[in-house]
């Protein structure tokens, strides 16, 4: 029997969680071995180049407000992952950390609603308060107060929340007032040109981060076959084979469940660092992540509605 587009969308997203988790894997063993920006312009860089080959044709074809847009997009993003390579070199646990980053999920609707005024769903309002109480719980394990790893994880939650929401706006079609008070279409940015465009300017953003913040010279004079092997890992594994096959998943059916599908993310990370390097998580910790990772099902309460009552519709049913 045929597999559907749905069910096979599902299956690359469930593989795309599972690279993400593995990319805080590489990232680590990177971050041991050099200055955490300088690694995230090797990366993001490389990347960029390889989803270029790709891409090439939808960013010849981009107009210079998608280019704007893409390249604004980016410019955040950079931000946000500059504090997530801060707080993986600085942190002391992985998994937590990966919960923590994922709170971002939780914001988006929040700073949508402070940001740009859309409507927030109530369940952002349920989800809020758990996701504090997740968050108390962490700090409660740390003799409540912030480690510096915290700090930087959830900072770089907050601000990418608000690449969630640029990301969006980018990657759809909207009406936008003109300097003479008229509507007008903007034109969304191709899903693989703006993923392109991210990867780039990231990288460019690290570049000149690192110079101001890091010696380099030690780096390349030391520089070994692990040090490559951990760059290439995560530009090739962790960021163009993801998010191309994410992106190609998402093409795949409007009916995917990639929005549930994409919650387990840090349930993996958290998994995989047991296993690469040992991590155990007090009972503190286990609480303050179980009521993390309720808060993100409960802001996607909607589609897992409708994913069990897809599971429960008799066969044949419309």
């Amino acid at each position: 029997m045929a597999m559907s587009s749905a069910f096979k969308a599902d299956l690359m997203l469930v593989a795309v969680t599972l690279l993400a988790a593995a990319s805080w894997i590489f990232s680590k063993e990177a971050v041991l071995l050099m200055p955490p920006l300088l690694f995230m312009a090797l990366r993001f860089l490389l990347a960029a180049a390889l989803l270029a080959v790709f891409a090439r044709d939808q960013l010849r074809s981009l107009k210079r407000a998608q280019w704007r847009a893409g390249l604004r997009t980016g410019l955040v993003f950079g931000f946000g992952m500059s504090c997530w390579i801060t707080g993986l070199q600085v942190g002391n646990h992985i998994g937590e950390g990966a919960f923590l980053t994922n709170l971002g999920v939780v914001l988006v609707p929040f700073m949508a609603h402070l940001l740009f005024r859309e409507t927030a769903p109530a369940t952002t309002w349920l989800a809020l308060p758990v996701a504090c109480s997740g968050l108390g719980l962490l700090f409660l394990s740390h003799g409540f107060r912030f480690e510096a790893g915290q700090l930087f994880y959830v900072t770089s939650a907050v601000i990418f929340s608000l690449y969630y929401i640029l990301v969006t706006r980018a990657a759809n079609d909207r009406e936008v007032m003109n300097r003479d008070g008229l509507r007008r279409q903007r034109e969304r940015v191709p899903a693989l040109a703006l993923t392109t465009l991210v990867m780039l300017t990231v990288g460019l953003l690290s570049v000149l981060l690192s110079a101001l913040l890091e010696p380099w010279r030690p780096t390349f004079s030391h520089f070994s076959v692990a040090m490559a092997g951990w760059i290439v890992a995560s530009a090739v594994i962790g960021s163009a084979a993801r998010f191309l096959l994410q992106t190609y998943a998402q093409s795949l059916s409007a009916h995917s469940h990639g929005v549930v599908i994409m919650v387990v993310e840090p349930v993996w990370t958290a998994l995989l660092a047991a296993f690469w390097f040992g991590e155990t998580m007090t009972p503190t910790q286990l609480a303050g992540c179980s009521l993390i990772l309720a808060a993100l099902l409960i802001s996607r309460a909607a589609a897992l509605a409708r994913l069990v009552r897809a599971a429960w519709r008799p066969a044949g049913a419309v």
